[in-house]
């Protein structure tokens, strides 16, 4: 064959190869995932109502509320802040699909950052989605990265000045949510989406904000609650009462000097008080093995167990693994615990909330066991993330 033969085959095979990649991507970008509303859910509005500049974009979110009869508190809850870390959007799956409040408000969250659920991150070799076994079928969700997506918002600086403390962070991280807070009206789509979530939580009076997230066992805050100085107290209660009676997990300070995070500047620029928790994600770790959705949902792996024999974890794990469902479980009683915690100091701020699991019933049933059948929905129907 003529090397200007060899050519077109090569590049005639390019063009297919990147024709079925884009077609791939595309599939899993406008993937619609639906959400069954529970009997809990009052309302479902977009995240725009509260800053009209996201409308119309890939961030104007859902906002599903919960209200109860008797009036009290008020709380949000936010899944996807990074939507690589999937056990935080399972869990707010779970509050929408199967909570009900008889005091107060919960606010719902379940794609803080939409725009990331919408792409994996370049060469980490992800899968586009994964799926949760129920007793009628699967759900499929879309995997996420930890950052917008770049055709959402590009081109990234050389250096990210943080607004309005003017810390210089690394580049990318102008498109992650967790070091955009407070968020600008006039700044990037990740800026203006951390200031439309502030603007609901100073506009709804919001008492608690919980940020759900998921570690690589090589990071040290892990299996923590991470609180700012207003919700130390909370947290360190919480912490006991879940360390004594279903498993450990510690407490850290906000370190006030790391700005960005949610549990930094919410707790700085609004009346709320904000928590971070964190669950071990193996999925996640630099050691890991292959990267595909059988590691997501098991979080076993040989590779991660090595590097905890020579020390390199800051969290155990051994051949059982840290499994989606375990580290959903612990997001669901963490939260109850802090709700319990909240409602037991705070009377007439209180927020009772019925209908989620904890732990125990999680693992022993799995996360698939509290989702609904989208086919059969209940009277308030289907939304979609």
């Amino acid at each position: 064959m003529k090397a200007a033969a060899r050519k077109t085959v090569f590049l005639a095979l390019g063009a297919t190869l990147a024709a079925l990649a884009g077609a791939s991507f595309d599939r899993s970008r406008r993937l619609r995932e639906p959400v069954v509303l529970g009997p809990g859910v009052q309302e479902v509005r977009p995240l725009s109502s509260y800053f009209s500049k996201l409308k119309g974009t890939a961030n104007d979110a859902n906002v599903y509320l919960l209200e109860g009869a008797e009036a009290g508190g008020a709380v949000l809850v936010l899944g996807g802040s990074h939507p690589e870390e999937p056990a935080t959007r399972l869990t707010a799956w779970i509050l929408a699909e199967q909570g009900e409040v008889d005091r107060g408000r919960l606010f719902v969250v379940p794609s803080a950052n939409r725009s990331a659920t919408t792409v994996t991150r370049p060469s980490g070799a992800y899968p586009a989605t994964f799926s949760i076994k129920t007793p009628w079928g699967e759900r499929v969700f879309r995997m996420g990265d930890r950052w917008s997506n770049p055709l959402d918002q590009w081109p990234d600086p050389e250096v990210y000045i943080h607004y309005p403390s003017r810390q210089n962070l690394a580049y990318v991280d102008i498109r992650n949510l967790n070091r955009c807070w407070p968020g600008r009206p006039n700044g990037t789509l990740t800026e203006k989406t951390a200031f439309a979530l502030a603007e609901l939580i100073r506009r709804e009076k919001i008492d608690l904000v919980i940020d759900l997230h998921e570690a690589e066992l090589q990071y040290p805050v892990i299996s923590t609650i991470v609180a700012h100085q207003k919700g130390q107290d909370l947290a360190a209660m919480a912490s006991m009462m879940l360390s004594g009676d279903e498993f450990k997990i510690g407490v850290e300070n906000s370190p006030p000097a790391l700005r960005g995070l949610s549990h930094r500047e919410i707790g700085d620029h609004t009346q709320a008080i904000p928590l971070l928790f964190e669950t071990p994600e193996p999925f996640l770790d630099a050691t890991r093995g292959r990267t595909d959705a059988r590691l997501l949902l098991e979080g076993k792996d040989d590779f991660v167990v090595r590097a905890g024999r020579h020390g390199l974890l800051f969290e155990k794990i051994d051949e059982k693994g840290w499994p989606i469902d375990v580290r959903v479980g612990r997001h669901c009683s963490t939260l109850l615990t802090v709700l319990d915690v909240w409602s037991g100091d705070n009377p007439a701020r209180a927020v009772s909330l019925r209908g989620i699991p904890r732990y125990a019933e999680v693992v022993a049933k799995g996360t698939g066991a509290f989702l609904r059948d989208p086919s059969k929905p209940g009277p308030g129907g289907v939304a979609f993330e």
